[in-house]
């Protein structure tokens, strides 16, 4: 049996999920796909990186800026009024998309960096000390890294890190070894962005509450690909950026139950965040906008709300089971192409097929791939730590989303054989 009949046998349970997906109609709405790289049809696989914008995200910003563009809050006239209740419509959408309690639990924020730093700067500044303890994964992004070092050297905490299997699953064993009253914080990493690793951050929630910590998850790679519902998780602190599910760069979201925002100082000062300055003394405004100084991005936020809405009129279940189908149907490719070590075996995954083709630096098969209009990301994707581990210098990653097909699965592995005989 080939390798694509093997894959269309593995993934005929979800045929019907699968069948209700139209995947052509979601790839007519981003109008980027139809292009062609170096003569050839364009194979976006960096979804990790950014996702595409469909024709609903497009002409929501186009729109903004052609009929309501102004700043939002206090002003005096009707472009401001349009822009203040579309701006905080979509605080109230993505409240309504991660079912957080109220909306003023949501935060703007350029994106899931800033969200955690925000929170390392200003959870710590409230609640950590010289002798506590903070939990992050060998697996996490930098940004999920530095700042927590940072707090630590400024404070005398300890950051403490939770081991990762070879397979690439977080060592629960080792996690809840690690776990006591001293540690106030974990922070782990939704879904990994170099390994695909799907987290059970449920449990590791579950766990840690059950010692006193807070959680901070970083959903960054999550929330393209999952309903995220922050209460059911019983999260504390919830992160991602816009530009990872289809809604433009620059705009991302800080979710936190509103006990610890309110006991939460605020990190940065300026307009928007005050509620009377002198030079006696100043006094904050309450939540959201404590945390939010200075013109946010409004068009972004509008544009976040119509990715919102652009995937709520999906079908998700043909969506997850699509999306499931596309990397299976990758695995079975990768099993049977000769020279090609999978770099992160998780049992659960989601999106990411991190890659090494043996004898071939990762460098050299992104710039070979992209010459043949297939767009992945090389190097060690901002995780360095876990590259440490695994004893290598990166990886080529394909990352897929909802408009990634089958054929474009095949065009990657036939490019896979033309990078071989040209490098090996």
């Amino acid at each position: 049996m080939s390798v694509i009949e093997t894959a269309a046998t593995n993934i005929s349970d979800n045929t019907s999920a699968v069948a209700a997906f139209d995947v052509h109609a979601v790839r007519a709405e981003f109008p980027i796909l139809k292009q062609e790289i170096h003569g050839k049809p364009l194979v976006y696989l960096d979804n990790g990186a950014t996702t595409q914008k469909p024709n609903a995200v497009i002409k929501a910003v186009e729109q903004y800026y052609q009929q309501i563009n102004s700043n939002v809050h206090r002003g005096a006239h009707t472009l401001s009024d349009r822009a203040t209740i579309a701006f905080e419509n979509a605080r109230k959408g993505v409240q309504t998309f991660l079912n957080a309690e109220l909306s003023e639990e949501i935060i703007w924020t350029s994106g899931t960096t800033e969200s955690i730093n925000i929170i390392a700067q200003s959870f710590g500044h409230a609640f950590i000390r010289e002798g506590d303890q903070i939990l992050v994964s060998a697996m996490e992004h930098h940004a999920n890294i530095v700042p927590w070092q940072m707090l630590c050297q400024r404070t005398g905490a300890e950051l403490k890190v939770i081991p990762v299997l070879e397979s690439g699953d977080l060592d629960m064993d080792a996690f809840a070894g690690l776990l006591n009253e001293n540690v106030k914080m974990v922070s782990v990493v939704h879904i990994s962005n170099a390994l695909g690793t799907v987290n059970p951050v449920k449990e590791i929630i579950e766990q840690a509450h059950a010692v006193g910590a807070k959680v901070l998850l970083d959903g960054a790679q999550a929330v393209a690909h999952y309903d995220i519902d922050v209460q059911a998780l019983d999260a504390d602190f919830y992160v991602f950026s816009g530009h990872k599910m289809f809604a433009p760069t620059g705009v991302g979201v800080l979710y936190g139950k509103k006990s610890l925002l309110d006991a939460m100082p605020p990190v940065q000062g300026g307009g928007e965040m005050i509620e009377k300055v002198s030079f006696s003394g100043t006094t904050y405004q309450g939540l959201p906008f404590k945390f939010e100084s200075g013109t946010p991005h409004i068009s972004g936020a509008i544009g976040l709300h119509a990715a919102i809405n652009y995937l709520n009129q999906l079908d998700h279940a043909g969506l997850m089971a699509h999306e499931k189908a596309v990397l299976d149907y990758a695995h079975q490719r990768a099993a049977a192409c000769e020279g090609f070590k999978l770099v992160g075996n998780a049992q659960h995954k989601a999106g990411v097929m991190s890659f090494l083709i043996e004898g071939a630096h990762p460098s050299d098969v992104g710039m070979l791939l992209d010459q043949q209009g297939i767009a992945v990301r090389t190097g060690h994707h901002c995780a360095m730590p876990i590259m440490e581990q695994f004893n290598i210098p990166g990886t080529a990653r394909a990352s897929f989303s909802i408009y990634n097909t089958m054929e474009e699965v095949d065009a990657l592995f036939e490019a896979i054989e033309k990078v071989k005989m040209f490098l090996i």
